[in-house]
């Protein structure tokens, strides 16, 4: 375990995609303990990354150990794979026309029912981590929106008739926005 987002427990340099899935990890992480403490008022304390066979992230929840598995839900696999693009190493040019091919997405994504969307994504996710096995004694899922075309209302809306699949989990939170400005939403208790 580590805290560091650019090396692995060895401290041995991890590569660009993988310091990216981290510090989204961590970014997520944070989000959501600032507003669980927020809400809840309970103090969730210090972050750290995991080896493969565990859960992503550890923190202290109440002086407690937890393990809190990530999750980032996209409106769909092209959507996930432009946002995880390099852009460090593209040229100006090369970012412009990522951003307009993105947009030009987006514009499609618009056109489609976006509820069966966000129903079809977030089953998928919730299916794909039902299926995991974690050297844990207590996790937590979380599900952090990460496409700009749903918001908190859209969720809601959903919610009622998403199945939740038998899986590790002691709780599944949602941020519906990517900011981690609006209330959680619980999946399951």
């Amino acid at each position: 375990m580590t805290s560091d987002v650019f090396h692995d427990h060895e401290g041995k340099p991890l590569s660009y995609s993988d310091s990216e899935k981290r510090r989204l990890e961590r970014e997520a992480a944070r989000l959501f303990m600032r507003a669980y403490e927020h809400e809840f008022h309970q103090p969730m304390r210090h972050i750290w990354h995991n080896e493969p066979t565990k859960p992503d992230i550890s923190c202290f929840l109440q002086g407690q150990s937890l393990d809190l598995e990530i999750a980032h839900l996209y409106a769909s696999e092209q959507e996930a794979a432009i946002a995880a693009k390099d852009l460090h190493t593209k040229s100006h040019q090369d970012q412009y026309h990522g951003e307009e091919h993105l947009w030009a997405f987006l514009t499609d994504l618009a056109s489609m029912d976006s509820s069966h969307k966000l129903h079809t994504a977030l089953s998928r996710i919730l299916h794909s981590k039902a299926r995991k096995h974690y050297n844990t004694q207590r996790c937590w899922l979380i599900i952090r929106n990460a496409s700009p075309l749903w918001g908190r209302k859209d969720f809601l809306q959903v919610l009622p008739h998403i199945s939740i699949p038998a899986n590790p989990f002691e709780k599944i939170w949602l941020l519906s926005d990517f900011r981690g400005t609006d209330p959680l939403l619980q999946l399951q208790q």
